[in-house]
């Protein structure tokens, strides 16, 4: 299923994002602390969007499956 494909990319994706913010703060801790608190908000955002495409694709493939039972 293409669409469970493409949630499971978003998701690296933003784990990735959030991954590198960490370290970037963990090497700089006071420097453009702002921006990287805002990155890892989106990240989350943007991890919470993809896991919720899955479900739902995960949904409906459940609800095909049982039409064709």
């Amino acid at each position: 299923m293409i669409a469970a494909s493409i949630a499971v990319g978003g998701i690296a994706a933003a784990t990735a994002r959030f991954e590198q913010s960490a370290v970037r703060t963990a090497n700089a801790p006071l420097d453009n602390l702002e921006s990287e608190t805002v990155e890892r908000i989106e990240a989350k955002t943007a991890l919470s969007a993809n896991v919720a495409v899955l479900r739902t694709a995960d949904e409906m493939t459940g609800s095909l499956l049982d039409i064709l039972a």
